[in-house]
C-alpha cells in the first residue's frame, strides 16, 4: 500500500528530482526570494493561491511563501467531494444564529461553489470537475426521519430542495444495505483536488504572483505602522500585508492563529481500480457519500474506477503508524459498507489534517495586524477558494461586510497548539453516535 495521496499520483508532470512522497506539479515556480512584496501569503493551498490570484489580477505584487510544495497540505490530501452547506447542520446554524443569519451563511456556501466553478471556467481549469450532487445516508432509523425535517427546513428557510430516498427504494442511488434510507442533494460537486491546487498555482502565477517553495516561515512580526518582516529558512522578505493562509497546518511562528484553528486527522483509502460492472452497482449515480454519523465515513468513486473511503478513524495525530492502523480499520468499514468489496485490493492510503474551530464554523479576517481564512470543517474546496478570494479582495482595500468576516475571533481557553483534548472529543462523538 503506498502511504500518499492517491491524487499525487494523477499529475502527469513529473520533475527527475522528484521525490517519492512529494506532490508532483505541473509547472516551474519561482526559485528566488523577493526581499520586498506588496503582500506575502503563508500558505500554497487554496485559501493562499486563490487570495494571490485576486490580489495579482489587481496589480499587487505577491509572493507565497510555502513550506513544503504547492497543495501538500490538506489542498491535496482531501476527498475531492465539493459540498453545499456549512459543518454545521440546518437545524444547529438556524438554532444558533436565528433563520435570517443562518440563510446568509447557508448561501454564503452556495456562493462558495459559484466562485469555485467560475475560477475553473475562467482559467480553463481541467480539474475533472463535475456536479454529480451528494448523499447523506442515514445510519439509524431515527437519522432517516431527521432527515424529514431537515429536507422540511432547508425549503422554508433556505429555499434549498432536497430529495429523500427510502430505504426500500435506495439501491438505485446507493448498493448497500448498511444504510437507513438517503437524502440527496444535486447542488453539490466533485474533483481531483490535487489537480485543482496544481492549477491554481498555475493561475495565479499567470496573474503575476511568486511561489516560493520549501521555505518554512520561521517568524513574523511588525512594529507600529510599519512593513511587515517575514523571516524564512531563507532570508527574510518584507511586505507591506500578511495573509496566514496555513489553515491545519498553523506553525509556531503565528501562535495566535494556532490558538484558534485545531488540526484533525482524517484518513483515506483507496482501492485498486475495479471493474465496470461492480462499480455500476455501488453508486449507479457516481454522487459523493457521507453518513449522518459523528464519527463519520465518506467515500465517492474516481475517473479510473477506484472507491475512495475515508473518515476520521480515530482521533490522532497523522503518522505513518496511525495512517496503516486507520486503513485497516477503515478497510473493514468500507466492507461493512460494501461487502462485495471484500476481496478487493487497497492501493493507497494517506491521511491528513483538516482545520476545526470551537464552534464548527469558517473564519477569515484581520487579526494582529495580519489577515486570516481557515477553519473550514472539512468542506474546505470551495470554502477556502471562495474566503480566500475575499480576504484579498478586503487586502486590496474593498469595503467587506461578509458573515464569515471575523475580527474578534477568540483563541480557545487552555490551548496552545497542540490538541490535548482530541482523546476526550472522539470519546465524546463516539458515544453520541452509540446512543443517537
Amino acid at each position: 500500500m503506498k502511504q500518499y495521496p492517491y491524487w499525487w499520483d494523477s499529475l502527469p508532470a513529473v520533475r527527475p528530482d522528484t521525490k517519492e512522497l512529494e506532490p508532483r506539479r505541473q509547472h516551474s515556480l519561482s526559485a528566488g526570494l523577493p526581499a520586498r512584496a506588496d503582500v506575502a501569503i503563508v500558505g500554497a493551498g487554496y485559501t493562499g493561491l486563490a487570495a494571490a490570484r485576486q490580489l495579482a489580477r489587481g496589480g499587487a505584487s505577491v509572493v507565497v511563501l510555502e513550506a513544503e510544495r504547492v497543495g501538500w497540505g490538506a489542498s491535496s490530501r482531501n476527498g475531492g467531494q465539493v459540498l453545499t452547506g456549512m459543518k454545521l447542520e440546518p437545524a444547529a446554524l438556524v438554532a444558533r444564529f436565528g433563520e435570517a443569519r443562518a440563510r446568509d451563511l447557508f448561501d454564503a456556501s452556495i456562493e462558495s461553489i459559484v466562485t469555485l466553478e467560475r475560477i475553473i471556467a475562467d482559467e480553463a481549469m481541467q480539474c475533472e470537475y463535475e456536479r454529480p450532487g451528494h448523499l447523506v445516508a442515514a445510519s439509524k432509523p431515527s437519522h432517516f426521519e431527521a432527515f424529514r425535517e431537515e429536507q422540511s427546513l432547508l425549503a422554508r428557510v433556505f429555499n434549498h430542495a432536497v430529495d429523500l430516498v427510502p430505504a426500500a427504494d435506495q439501491l438505485a442511488e446507493l448498493g448497500s444495505n448498511a444504510y437507513h434510507g438517503l437524502m440527496v442533494d444535486a447542488r453539490s460537486g466533485a474533483l481531483n483536488p490535487a489537480l485543482y491546487v496544481n492549477q491554481l498555482a498555475g493561475a495565479a502565477m499567470r496573474a503575476g504572483a511568486s511561489i516560493v517553495e520549501e521555505t518554512p516561515v520561521r517568524s513574523v512580526s511588525r512594529a507600529t505602522g510599519a512593513v511587515w518582516t517575514i523571516e524564512t529558512s531563507r532570508g527574510t522578505v518584507q511586505a507591506g500585508e500578511l495573509l496566514v493562509a496555513t489553515n491545519g497546518y498553523a506553525s509556531a511562528a503565528t501562535p495566535w492563529l494556532q490558538r484558534r484553528f485545531v488540526p484533525i486527522g482524517s484518513y483515506i483509502i483507496a482501492t485498486a481500480p475495479l471493474t465496470e460492472q461492480l462499480i455500476a452497482t455501488l453508486i449507479p449515480k457516481r454522487r459523493m457519500v457521507f453518513d449522518s454519523k459523528h464519527f463519520l465515513h465518506y467515500f465517492r468513486l474516481t475517473s479510473d474506477r477506484r472507491l475512495l473511503f475515508g473518515g476520521r478513524a480515530v482521533f490522532a495525530k497523522p503518522t505513518a503508524d496511525t495512517t496503516a492502523r486507520c486503513a485497516a480499520i477503515l478497510r473493514r468499514d468500507m466492507v461493512a459498507v460494501f461487502p462485495s468489496l471484500s476481496a478487493s485490493r487497497v492501493d493507497y492510503g494517506w491521511s491528513g489534517n483538516v482545520a476545526f474551530t470551537r464552534d464548527q464554523m469558517p473564519r477569515a479576517g484581520r487579526l494582529h495586524g495580519a489577515f486570516y481564512a481557515g477553519g473550514y470543517c472539512g468542506h474546505g474546496i470551495a470554502m477556502a477558494t471562495y474566503l480566500g478570494t475575499l480576504v484579498a479582495r478586503r487586502m486590496a482595500g474593498e469595503l467587506a461586510d461578509h458573515p464569515l468576516f471575523d475580527d474578534h475571533f477568540r483563541a480557545i481557553p487552555f490551548y496552545y497548539g497542540t490538541p490535548w483534548f482530541l482523546p476526550l472529543a472522539g470519546a465524546y462523538y463516539a458515544l453520541l453516535d452509540w446512543l443517537h
